[in-house]
């Protein structure tokens, strides 16, 4: 199980989801550009001292994440408010990767066509959305739920 955000903008959401990643032994997937430096003191801070904890890979753009994970086969599984299936619903695999678009706009249409499947978090009707990095907790205690029960 792999988690991957295309383009954040929020470095508090990152470390923290870096920082969750790190704790459930979860590679990270960071796709250019990301709306702040690797540097910034709360990307920092909210991801403690767990980032050198953490494998985290960076692709320069969408074309290169793409391309590496077309090479290794994996499936890509977008969390998105446009989805009517429940992540609930969905069955993960061991070698899925979890994807959580920008905070302040998603992703494009050529990401959306190329996930493999789009699933959502159902929330209450007039709301939003949940923060990126409760969704990913969620989404990714869901998965891991599912496949460590089927081996």
């Amino acid at each position: 199980m792999q988690v991957a955000l295309f383009q954040p903008d929020i470095p508090q959401n990152t470390g923290t989801i870096l920082r969750l990643c790190a704790c459930l032994d979860v590679a990270a997937h960071i796709i250019e550009p990301a709306g702040f430096p690797v540097s910034d003191r709360h990307f920092r801070r909210a991801g403690m001292d767990y980032l050198d904890r953490v494998t985290i890979m960076r692709h320069d753009s969408w074309s290169k994440f793409e391309q590496w994970r077309s090479e290794k086969g994996y499936r890509l599984i977008l969390f998105t408010t446009t989805s009517s299936g429940s992540y609930l619903d969905y069955r993960y695999g061991a070698d899925d990767i979890l994807l959580f678009g920008r905070e302040s706009a998603g992703v494009p249409h050529e990401v959306v066509a190329a996930a493999d499947a789009r699933v959502v978090i159902p929330i209450k009707p007039g709301l939003r959305s949940l923060n990126v990095a409760v969704a990913a907790a969620m989404a990714l205690g869901e998965a891991l739920r599912q496949t460590s029960s089927a081996s």
